[in-house]
């Protein structure tokens, strides 16, 4: 029972992974249907060239009955009426499986085989009514049995003595004929069947090499790019070309992410320490110069905002490469929430002209956490919560824990 589960599961999947658009199902689809194509072209021919070889066998045998009835007719009328020898040229003709008759001109039978008179089915009329062609053999079917009828004007001494028809009975060769069509068919299907597993095998195999690409390209991560090679050596020389292709570009996205990474902790590590030194200069100014006028404080204080809020920016940028580096840590400390929450929202709420409401928590939650990091958080989502939403309505904090 687990085994024919096992198996049902198995062709219940099969329509899933089967993507009409992927190059594996064009393939063997395609390489499938032009082998059937051609074995059933094959079988086709091999069809008619038993069939032709089956009816020629018998027209040669039919042709020599009507091509030596004339001169057995003469032989046996031994100088007398041509209608006293026809019946015993038939009957010296006549087997088993040969059935002739001789028609005038008038239709009526003037002689005919022993066989035809003795049957007691409808058979002979059925092969009378039948139209032949003058020398030219056709196979008809009459009460489960086929015959090969033909006729001809018989002649005899020059005179016109009727129509001779000559019908020979093929149905065992037709039988046997038809049994190896049909197991010629069965081993076609048979094999065209084998050969679409075994292309679809093959194609699958053959693909392979590119599976495999698409899986090791898809774990590739930013951090990667410098030591991710993608090995297929024994891949098909096109497959490794994309490969070695691909490993270029990985080469040259990994220098060019290098070279981001350095630009920036350089510029945010070189911009910090003059900014500081510009803010540090600005803020002394401030303190000491008690002989500036109201507006000149009011400038000051505007470009020492500006360079903190720059330094800030440099600092955060300085966080991201050192993030990107792997260098940056982080300090875990039980923090609790709703502190850091109560803070960033009295920080937001002197910086924005936004209402925002703070939900009272029902509970107090501490989480292990670095607490610049996570007030960097809460703010960032405070600032998105103020920008993107609709500045009519006021903005909602609530925190709720969850086990």
């Amino acid at each position: 029972m687990p085994f024919r589960n096992r198996w049902r599961h198995i062709f219940m999947q099969v329509p899933r992974q089967l993507d009409p658009r992927s190059l594996r199902v064009g393939l063997t689809v395609g390489i499938a249907t032009v082998s059937a194509v051609g074995m059933g072209g094959v079988a086709l021919w091999m069809s008619w060239k038993m069939q032709n070889l089956l009816v020629v066998t018998h027209k040669q045998n039919v042709g020599y009955i009507v091509s030596r009835f004339p001169q057995d007719v003469e032989r046996y009328s031994a100088g007398k009426s041509a209608s006293v020898g026809l019946q015993p040229a038939i009957d010296s003709l006549s087997v088993e499986n040969v059935l002739m008759w001789i028609e005038d001109s008038q239709g009526q039978i003037l002689a005919q085989s022993m066989a035809l008179k003795g049957r007691s089915d409808d058979t002979s009329e059925q092969l009378m009514d039948l139209p032949a062609n003058q020398l030219i053999p056709e196979v008809y079917h009459i009460n489960d049995r086929y015959y090969l009828l033909c006729s001809m004007p018989l002649d005899v001494k020059g005179m016109s003595v009727g129509q001779l028809y000559v019908a020979q009975d093929i149905t065992n060769d037709q039988l046997m004929f038809v049994g190896t069509i049909r197991s010629l068919s069965a081993a076609s299907l048979l094999a065209i069947v084998s050969m679409t597993v075994a292309i679809a095998l093959y194609v699958q195999k053959s693909l392979q090499p590119l599976r495999q690409l698409s899986q090791l390209a898809e774990t590739i991560s930013a951090e990667d790019l410098g030591r991710t090679q993608l090995p297929l050596d024994r891949a098909p020389t096109e497959v490794r070309e994309l490969a070695q292709t691909c490993n270029t570009m990985l080469d040259r996205l990994s220098a060019s992410w290098e070279q981001q990474r350095q630009f920036v902790g350089n510029v945010s590590h070189e911009l910090r320490t003059p900014l500081t030194l510009v803010s540090g200069y600005l803020q002394s100014t401030l303190r000491r110069g008690s002989n500036l006028t109201e507006m000149q404080r009011d400038a000051l204080g505007i470009a020492a905002a500006e360079a903190d809020r720059t330094i800030r920016l440099m600092e955060q940028l300085l966080e991201l490469a050192r993030a990107d580096n792997g260098y940056l840590h982080f300090n875990l400390e039980p923090v609790s929430l709703n502190d850091s929450i109560v803070e960033v929202v009295g920080m937001a709420r002197q910086q924005s002209h936004r209402s925002i409401v703070l939900q009272d928590p029902t509970e107090d939650i501490v989480v292990k956490a670095d607490r610049d990091r996570l007030k960097q958080v809460i703010i960032n989502l405070i600032d998105n919560a103020v920008k993107y939403s609709d500045a009519e309505q006021p903005v909602t904090v609530s925190l709720n824990g969850k086990d």
